[in-house]
C-alpha cells in the first residue's frame, strides 16, 4: 500500500519536471533560433515478489516473475535540433543557417568559444562584429589582397571597418553584403569592392549533446564531439542567408497538447496518493 505512496509522488515530481520544460518552450515561443526542449520518462526499479520459473518435465509449466514497479523516472531531457522557420527582417546583419551549423561567438577571440544559432549581429563603433550580448563573431580575415585562408590556425574576430587602408589610401565603407557561403564583401567611397573576411561554422557529430548555456549560445560538451569548424556551402555545412533570422522550432500545437495530458497526468498521480491514504485511513479505523 505505501508503494502506492511513493508512485504517486515520483509520477507528480516527473509530471512537474516535464511542465517545466513545456512552459520553457511555450516562453521561448518567439526566441531567435531556440531549440525546444522534450522529457521522456522511463520506469524505476520493480520490487520482485517471486521470481520466473520454467517449465519442468511431465510436471508444471513455466511460471512469470512477479514484480510490483516503485514509480517513474526522468529518462531524458532531449533538446530537439530541427531547423526553426526563417523569417525575413531586411536588415543586412541579419544571419540564418538553412542547414547544419552554428555560428562561432567568443570573447575576443579567446578559448570560451560558444555557439549559437541566433544570427542577429551587430557592428559596434570600432566596425567589430558581434553578437546582442557582445560576443565577437568568429571567422577568417582577408589579406588586403582578399585572400581568405581558412584553418583553425586562421581564426580570428571579424570585423567591418568603416574606414580602411588597401594600399591606395584611406577609403570609407559605403556598404557591404553578406553571400551563401559567409563572405563578407564591401563597397568603399572609391567604388572598389573588397573581400573583408568570412563567417566560420561549426557542427558536431552528436549536437545535441551540446550544452545550453542562456543567451542563445551552446557550447562543447562531452558528449557532443569536437567542433568541426571550416564554412559555410561546403562539406555539408549549411548556406548562411542574409537579411533572414531562424525563428524558434517550438510547435505550441503539440505543446499545447502535452500541457493537457502533463496536467491531466499530475492530477491522476495526486488521486493515488489521496486513494492510498484513504485506505490507509480504513485500516486505522479496523481498531475502532
Amino acid at each position: 500500500m505505501l508503494r502506492s505512496l511513493y508512485a504517486g509522488v515520483s509520477g507528480m515530481r516527473s509530471n512537474q519536471t516535464k511542465m517545466d520544460v513545456l512552459g520553457n518552450n511555450i516562453a521561448n515561443v518567439n526566441t531567435t533560433g531556440y531549440k525546444s526542449g522534450r522529457v521522456r520518462f522511463q520506469d524505476m526499479l520493480s520490487q520482485t515478489l517471486s521470481s520466473a520459473q520454467s517449465p519442468t518435465a511431465g510436471s508444471l509449466g513455466g511460471v512469470n516473475a512477479q514484480q510490483v514497479g516503485l514509480g517513474v523516472k526522468i529518462g531524458a531531457v532531449d533538446t530537439i535540433m530541427t531547423d526553426g522557420a526563417l523569417q525575413p527582417t531586411n536588415r543586412d546583419l541579419d544571419l540564418a543557417i538553412e542547414g547544419n551549423g552554428f555560428f562561432m561567438v567568443s570573447q575576443d577571440g579567446d578559448d570560451m568559444r560558444f555557439y549559437t544559432r541566433d544570427g542577429a549581429f551587430y557592428r559596434d563603433y570600432e566596425g567589430n562584429l558581434v553578437n546582442a550580448g557582445g560576443y565577437r563573431v568568429m571567422g577568417y580575415a582577408a589579406d588586403n589582397a582578399g585572400a581568405v585562408t581558412v584553418g583553425e590556425a586562421n581564426l580570428t574576430t571579424l570585423s567591418i571597418p568603416n574606414k580602411k587602408d588597401f594600399g591606395a589610401g584611406i577609403v570609407d565603407l559605403q556598404t557591404f553584403a553578406i553571400d551563401g557561403s559567409g563572405i563578407i564583401k564591401g563597397v568603399y567611397s572609391d567604388g572598389s569592392s573588397h573581400t573583408l573576411g568570412q563567417l566560420a561554422l561549426s557542427k558536431f557529430d552528436n549536437p545535441e549533446g551540446l550544452e545550453k548555456v542562456g543567451n542563445n549560445n551552446y557550447r562543447a560538451s562531452n558528449n557532443s564531439g569536437a567542433p568541426q569548424t571550416l564554412v559555410a556551402n561546403t562539406n555539408g555545412y549549411g548556406i548562411v542567408r542574409q537579411g533572414v533570422l531562424e525563428m524558434s522550432n517550438v510547435d505550441l500545437a503539440n505543446e499545447f497538447t502535452e500541457l493537457i495530458v502533463t496536467s491531466r497526468s499530475y492530477q491522476a498521480n495526486s488521486r493515488t496518493i489521496t486513494t492510498s491514504d484513504e485506505m490507509l485511513q480504513e485500516l486505522i479505523n479496523l481498531k475502532r
